[in-house]
């Protein structure tokens, strides 16, 4: 296939290309640089969408740069650089004369409500309670192919976990190394996780061709690993892998202060979020449990 990304510079975006090469497939980056093998969000608001036979937005701000404020700016950031670049894609998709057969968006799993005993699947109902969540309500929004389009174009809505993939995870070794690891917060809050080459093995499989023909309403894959820990289970079980003490918890309002109580709740409060449509469309994940996830992620530095 030839597969278009949006914001395929990013970590995820790079793990996505490695793979999709690797399949023989050819991909062209959608970027705010020009450059071999890329074009301009400019370019397909001018020009439409090369041919191609899918297409993926992974386009955002990082959520969790720690040298940004949390402040209006940079939630307005946060935003335009989601929700514009999806809507431009999502036009561009629509006024093709030949739609790709595949149209995946990545979003996050921010807009389920933190709850100690809720489980959600893809199935849930929700709505906005928060900024994160109203954020995830109006990327999705942006996403969706007016009913024509969507009849020849399958659309995939894949939620991971916002801020928290492999990348993520990595920065998260430093403390740790240092022996200075610990709970974040009270530790018991749920702390859905993903490894990166899981979450692109997932937007991969979204993109195969199906048989059935397209429905108007998104298919929805929940971007997690389908084990589900506590923090405090996370915390432990990457200090017995690097063999370091985590006894350093860092407190809630710390975390508020530092980052903003409205971005601090992704570390602090968190989901019971199960993969269920995601296996049952017959995905294997590399790596379902946290041993092998951060075996590999420790091992790799």
């Amino acid at each position: 296939m030839r597969v278009v990304i949006g914001g395929g510079t990013g970590f995820v975006g790079r793990e996505l290309t490695r793979l999709l090469k690797s399949k023989g497939h050819e991909i062209t980056l959608i970027s705010r640089q020009p450059g071999p093998g890329k074009i301009t969000w400019s370019d397909v608001e001018s020009r439409g969408l090369p041919p191609c036979e899918g297409a993926v937005n992974l386009a955002g701000e990082n959520i969790m740069n720690p040298l940004r404020w949390w402040n209006e700016s940079y939630k307005n950031d946060l935003f335009s650089s989601r929700v514009n670049t999806t809507r431009i894609l999502t036009q561009a998709i629509a006024a093709s004369p030949a739609p790709p057969q595949s149209w995946v968006l990545v979003t996050g799993i921010a807009c389920y409500k933190p709850s100690l005993q809720t489980h959600y699947t893809e199935e849930s109902k929700w709505t906005p309670f928060d900024f994160l969540s109203g954020l995830v309500k109006e990327w999705e929004g942006a996403g969706q192919l007016p009913e024509e389009s969507a009849k020849k174009t399958r659309q995939v809505i894949v939620r991971p976990v916002l801020g928290r993939d492999g990348g993520a995870m990595k920065q998260m070794l430093i403390p740790f190394w240092l022996g200075l690891g610990g709970t974040l917060g009270s530790g018991r809050q749920p702390f859905p996780w993903i490894h990166v080459s899981d979450l692109a093995g997932i937007i991969a499989h979204a993109l195969e061709p199906r048989e059935d023909p397209p429905s108007t309403e998104p298919d929805v894959f929940n971007g997690v690993a389908p084990a589900l820990n506590t923090n405090f289970e996370f915390t432990k079980e990457l200090g017995r892998v690097l063999k370091r003490p985590t006894v350093f918890p860092v407190p809630g309002f710390f975390l508020d202060v530092c980052l903003g109580s409205e971005r601090a709740v992704i570390l602090t409060q968190g989901q019971k979020v199960l993969p269920k449509r995601t296996l049952d469309s017959g995905f294997e994940f590399q790596y379902p449990d946290l041993t092998s996830a951060l075996k590999e992620i420790a091992g790799s530095q």
